[in-house]
């Protein structure tokens, strides 16, 4: 869920959360490319599909480390979710940053499958029915 947000909601979303230890960082976040693989028909042989841009970063934060991947090139993103990480390894902070950031970020990257997914099949075409229609 961390991957998925953009800064700026992860920074709103901590607004209501208590304050992240302050970071060293391990790795400062750094952008770069990772070859994607695929599969044909999901079980073939694997092979090279292309690649993708990466920002990764690392940091130390309250005696935990903490670690984030991310697709695309925002920066301020993979060090808010490494940050984040970081935290949510500390018990006591734990339960407060999960309802204030990982259940609100749950419930909105659903609600936005949700959406996707209603749209999509607003488009799908019975062919059966149009097979009984011709004949």
């Amino acid at each position: 869920m961390l991957a998925r947000a953009s800064e700026a909601e992860l920074a709103t979303l901590l607004q209501a959360a208590p304050p992240l230890p302050e970071p060293v960082l391990l790795r400062a976040p750094e952008t770069g490319l990772a070859m994607v693989r695929g599969r044909a028909g999901g079980g073939g042989a694997a092979f090279n599909l292309g690649e993708m841009t990466v920002t990764r970063c690392s940091v130390s934060a309250g005696g935990q480390v903490g670690h984030a991947y991310r697709a695309g090139r925002d920066k301020g993103a993979a060090l808010l979710g490494a940050r984040i990480d970081a935290a949510l390894q500390d018990p006591a902070l734990r339960r407060p940053l999960h309802d204030a950031v990982i259940a609100r970020l749950d419930a909105a990257q659903d609600a936005a499958r949700r959406e996707t997914a209603a749209r999509a099949a607003a488009t799908k075409v019975e062919f059966f029915t149009m097979r009984s229609m011709r004949t």
